[in-house]
């Protein structure tokens, strides 16, 4: 019995030892399976050092800088040439102002000098048809005295012309308000660029240089000149172009233009300076003669009027002082000046046209000019005419300077 028990006890501790063992070498295995995924960590540290190597300049956040520059400077840009817009809309207000004064200065200065004119006419007369004594002498003197104070106001108003004056900012009101319209065209299409602020400032100092506001310290325009001259209210380097053609042809075609376009383009400035502006320059002259005879013949024949009331002559000063007053009132009332000033402005609107296509179609360089189609519907416009109609008169100069006759057809179709 003692026997059998303790064989069972080793049996028992037998197997008690060997589930130790089993148990044992099942566990083992499972631990070496955490140390597999150690090694990986190697190449990702590599990775990252290599991505400490690269210098600091290649980072994205210069870039970001730069573009928060030019977003400055397009908001500076903008900024000026929202104040350039906001001058021009006080000159046009200036000029409106001072239109309206100067032509009330032509009516009332009119009305005034024919009204002491005829009254010294009247008096002169009186004195003709009777009169003795103190009374004779009254009207003589009182006669001679409103002759002289005429005469010296009808030198004055025919020096600064105030029909002309009024019509010279009637035309600034009209540049100033074309400039103003330009300048909100490009702030509504684009970004503007420094040229567009340089080119809006030449421009609003051109048109103050050509339209000067004050009539004192010679800055008044001279209202007789030698000769006709058209306005020029346009900077001169604003149709400058620095690439030209010198043989006068393109060296591509591109941008809407074509041979045929340009042809047509030199036609017109061929027109416009054979017939247009020709004819505005012979009558611009003509006006300028007539008015600088009446400028003359109404003080000269005022002061005839007062120098015959003080020398006892009563008729030569009632009629001398009867054709003053028709004079004046040709001159003034028939605003001779603003006819001259309006054939200078007409004059210079032609000139510009000339210049603007003829410095386009110098740039060798297409894609800088402006877009023919675009350009080509814009010269229609400014002459009154359609496309095909501008097509037309291109097509009859041609024929004209082929077969050696002249084209009797002006550019223009408005003035």
């Amino acid at each position: 019995m003692a026997s059998l028990q303790a064989s069972s006890c080793l049996m028992f501790s037998s197997c008690s030892s060997r589930r130790r063992v089993i148990t044992g070498a099942i566990s083992v295995p499972k631990l070496p399976k955490i140390s597999l995924f150690t090694p990986k960590i190697t190449p990702s540290r590599e990775l990252l050092g290599l991505m400490n190597q690269i210098p600091i300049e290649k980072i994205v956040v210069p870039s970001t800088t730069i573009h928060q520059h030019d977003r400055n400077e397009e908001c500076n840009r903008t900024a000026q040439l929202y104040a350039i817009l906001e001058a021009v809309c006080d000159r046009v207000e200036m000029h409106n102002n001072l239109g309206e004064q100067r032509n009330n200065w032509n009516t009332l200065l009119l009305n005034s000098i024919n009204m002491i004119t005829l009254t010294a006419t009247a008096m002169s007369g009186f004195a003709v048809t009777g009169g003795e004594g103190a009374s004779l002498l009254a009207l003589k003197l009182s006669s001679a005295l409103l002759f002289s104070a005429a005469t010296g106001m009808m030198v004055m108003v025919n020096k600064i012309q105030p029909s002309q004056l009024a019509e010279e900012q009637r035309n600034a009101v009209k540049l100033f308000k074309q400039l103003q319209r330009e300048i909100e065209t490009v702030i509504a299409l684009r970004v503007p660029c420094e040229e567009d602020v340089e080119e809006a400032m030449e421009k609003v100092l051109a048109l103050d240089k050509a339209y000067p506001l004050p009539l004192l310290g010679g800055k008044m325009i001279e209202k007789f000149p030698k000769s006709f001259e058209p306005a020029v209210w346009w900077p001169s380097r604003h149709l400058q172009r620095k690439n030209t053609n010198k043989n006068g042809e393109t060296t591509r075609q591109g941008n809407g233009w074509n041979v045929e376009m340009e042809m047509e383009m030199r036609e017109i400035v061929k027109v416009l300076k054979t017939k247009d502006t020709e004819d505005y320059e012979r009558l611009g002259n003509l006006v300028l003669k007539i008015n600088k005879f009446l400028a003359i013949s109404g003080p000269l024949l005022a002061g005839i009027a007062a120098v015959g009331s003080f020398s006892g002559s009563p008729s030569l000063a009632a009629a001398a002082g009867a054709l003053a007053a028709v004079v004046n009132s040709f001159e003034h009332g028939g605003q001779v000046g603003m006819v001259f000033e309006m054939y200078r402005n007409c004059g210079g609107f032609f000139k510009l046209l000339e210049e603007s296509i003829e410095s386009t179609l110098d740039q060798s360089e297409v894609d800088k000019r402006e877009n023919g189609e675009m350009f080509e519907m814009k010269v229609a416009l400014k002459l009154g005419r359609s496309l095909s109609e501008l097509r037309d008169l291109a097509r009859k100069s041609s024929y004209s300077s082929i077969e050696g006759t002249q084209n009797e057809e002006f550019a223009s179709k408005l003035f």
